[in-house]
């Protein structure tokens, strides 16, 4: 009896160490996974605080640019948002996937088409895109909208002839369809081939090639408000796109402030160099990283010109550029997987590029 009372401690502790240990690892996972779902607004946080040290007077003037842009596309936000939160509640998404489904050949050119004279800005085309991934439009037609759509728009074609001419104007127009379409037929070929057979992350869209997009048929309840679980499914999803597409919208006027702030316009035209061979190519690379929006573009690239840039990489400047542009590109980033984004950039650069030399043998 007494061997039995001393040992029952004995097996005791080690049955009591376990579970608390287990306990302790199941918290610092979740620990490490909530801080990893919410890494973006940290890195946010802490940019700001930095600058807030390193640059008290600036930090305002951000804040400022920030609160200003997010109510900017606040209208296209919400409209984008309801409409996917709208399409997923309704079952409306399986409609709509099916009805793009299958014709991505035409889709594709249409969807470039319809990028080059929408009026959507590179901010603008953000939540339309989630809104068309969440509904499970197919990644190529998708891509080839998304590719077209910062380059063009009206208001951006009658400011660029009355900055850079007619035949600039139109130069960019054709460039903007033609890259689109490049990405967009090289983005099906590719998923019929096997490859990018998941290319969207996780928890975006409903799918990225034309078959694997459309859902199973379904009933769809236009009165989706009449069923509770229904309107469960719209706020659940909406409160999602919201957070998902605001902060990473947040953090790409963040880093646009931080680019008008401390990137000087003649550092570009330093980089960009005079006429030579070289000159379109660099000017496509150094539009990625320099470029701030098509506004500010068009008097930076008219100045350059003026001091002696070609036309051509004033041309691939502008286009590369304009696909690419920080909250562009932060948003393709964080709706498709790396390979997608490597060759959303490809096409960007090459894009940009081409359409260059090809402006600078009209130019000329």
């Amino acid at each position: 009896m007494s061997e039995t009372t001393v040992n029952e401690p004995q097996t005791a502790a080690p049955s009591c160490c376990g579970p608390a240990k287990v306990e302790t690892t199941s918290f610092v996972q979740r620990a490490v996974q909530a801080i990893r779902s919410q890494m973006a607004w940290t890195v946010a946080g802490l940019g700001f605080i930095a600058l807030l040290i390193l640059d008290t007077q600036q930090a305002p003037d951000t804040l400022v640019f920030v609160a200003n842009n997010l109510l900017e596309i606040a209208p296209f936000l919400a409209l984008a948002i309801g409409i996917a939160a709208f399409a997923k509640a309704s079952d409306a998404d399986s409609l709509i996937a099916k009805v793009f489904s299958g014709r991505l050949a035409v889709m594709i050119f249409a969807a470039a088409l319809f990028g080059a004279v929408s009026p959507f800005c590179s901010c603008g085309v953000i939540p339309l895109i989630a809104a068309l991934l969440a509904m499970g439009v197919p990644l190529p037609a998708v891509m080839a909208f998304w590719l077209a759509s910062p380059v063009m728009d009206p208001s951006m074609f009658v400011l660029t002839t009355g900055t850079l001419g007619m035949t600039f104007a139109i130069a960019k127009t054709i460039a903007a369809i033609g890259i689109g379409m490049m990405g967009g037929y090289t983005i099906w070929a590719l998923e019929a081939r096997g490859f990018l057979s998941n290319p969207l992350r996780d928890g975006v869209g409903g799918g990225g090639c034309g078959s694997s997009a459309v859902k199973s048929p379904s009933t769809v309840t236009w009165a989706f408000w009449k069923e509770k679980s229904r309107r469960q499914t719209f706020g659940s999803e909406a409160l999602a796109n919201t957070l998902f597409l605001g902060k990473w919208l947040t953090i790409a006027f963040f880093l646009e402030s931080m680019m008008l702030a401390y990137v000087p316009a003649d550092m570009v035209a330093g980089a960009l160099g005079s006429d030579s061979v070289f000159a379109i190519p660099l000017a496509s690379l150094v539009g990625v990283p320099a470029y701030l929006n098509g506004y500010a573009a068009l008097p930076l690239v008219d100045g350059l010109i003026e001091m002696g840039v070609s036309p051509g990489a004033g041309m691939a400047f502008m286009v590369a550029g304009g696909m690419t542009s920080i909250p562009a590109a932060i948003a393709v980033f964080a709706l498709v997987k790396k390979p997608v984004f490597a060759l959303y950039v490809s096409f960007a650069l090459f894009g940009g590029a081409l359409a260059g030399i090809g402006y600078q043998l009209i130019a000329v």
